[in-house]
């Protein structure tokens, strides 16, 4: 059995796959944010979440929280706004919290880590900030590797790439994850395939019933537990930006629209639809706000529900949020997908054996 930490754990989207694994055992998560650490809560009742800023993670707290236990492994990542190439990028005090990430483990030694973020943080700072975090890993003993994982190619229904990288202390034996979607592989997860049985909903509708079949994996993975359709709200929008989604054609944005309707601002991936027969692109916690991101319903031509968020990054149905709707859709957007969590996990395993 191999003892789990999962620091800047979110909702627990990282968690998952480590928890579906009987080899691992999560024993305790550290989450900033009150709502986020009740959702993951929620969802993994046996860990022990310590709700509070990673700066207050004192060696006394860890070693009460732990009750003597040796942690195996490490997981999770900082926040990515500093990094995300959407936003505002910027060196403030979040873009350096790799360095409480380190902290930690100097104080838990593990045998090995996955730090987790957004392909961002490989170019900040013109590279310099990605070789000072693996200069600060590698001085405290880890052997490193890393790589881009595109979730979309290990059965997400969403293209969405994030950085993994993954120390361990003496030679690193640890090999990534085949990616077992895509060209001579399984088909990419489009929407339709995704979201495809939930109902036809308009603005401001809702709806607790399936209206189709679990007819592919994806929809069996998520439809597993045998649960009641719950979150499947769109959000109630004003006329004209009715009017707008529903001039939009499969795939076209802003651009495309006539004059008269055409938004004066926005990026050109603002008032967009997604393609009901690829996958999505990444989600957000925007992912509800047609003037934020790509995100109106290709089919409906309305904004997404947080049952389709969630679906777009492989949450299994019965998986619980928490908090307002603004709060559930940043849970969702800034998750780990769980089949990437656990294609990351089942690697994990095959290194720390090969290593023991």
């Amino acid at each position: 059995m191999y003892n789990v930490v999962d620091l800047f754990a979110g909702v627990g989207g990282l968690s998952y796959g480590f928890s579906k694994i009987p080899d691992f055992k999560v024993l305790i998560a550290n989450e900033i944010e009150k709502d986020i650490s009740i959702a993951y809560t929620l969802n993994h009742p046996g860990v022990k979440m310590l709700n509070c800023d990673i700066n207050s993670l004192t060696e006394e707290i860890l070693s009460e929280a732990l009750n003597s236990q040796v942690i195996d492994l490490v997981i999770g990542g900082p926040p990515c706004q500093s990094y995300s190439t959407v936003g505002k990028r910027k060196m403030d005090e979040r873009a350096n919290l790799f360095m409480q990430y380190k902290r930690v483990l100097q104080i838990l030694k593990p045998r090995a880590f996955v730090f987790e973020n957004v392909t961002g943080i490989l170019s900040m700072d013109k590279g310099r900030l990605f070789q000072k975090i693996q200069h600060e890993f590698e001085e405290i003993g880890y052997e490193l590797k890393y790589r881009v994982l595109d979730a979309v190619e290990f059965g997400v229904p969403q293209r969405r790439e994030r950085v993994i990288l993954v120390g361990f202390k003496g030679s690193n034996p640890f090999e990534y994850p085949e990616a077992t979607h895509g060209e001579g592989k399984f088909p990419y997860v489009t929407l339709k395939d995704a979201i495809g049985d939930l109902p036809i909903l308009r603005s401001g509708e809702s709806a607790t019933e399936y209206c189709g079949l679990a007819d592919n994996q994806f929809l069996k993975f998520v439809r597993n537990s045998g649960c009641k359709l719950t979150e499947h709200n769109a959000p109630k929008n004003g006329d004209h930006l009715i009017r707008i989604m529903q001039a939009l054609k499969d795939g076209e944005s802003k651009d495309d629209l006539p004059e008269d309707i055409r938004p004066k601002s926005g990026y050109k991936n603002t008032y967009a639809k997604l393609w009901w027969e690829k996958p999505s692109t990444t989600i957000t916690r925007n992912f509800a706000c047609p003037s934020s991101s790509r995100c109106i319903h290709p089919r409906d031509s309305r904004a997404m529900s947080i049952r389709e968020g969630a679906r777009l990054q492989s949450f299994p149905d019965d998986y619980a949020f928490y908090g307002s709707d603004g709060m559930k859709r940043l849970e969702i957007g800034n998750a780990v997908p769980p089949l990437l969590s656990i294609a990351i996990a089942r690697q994990m395993l095959k290194a720390l054996n090969k290593q023991s």
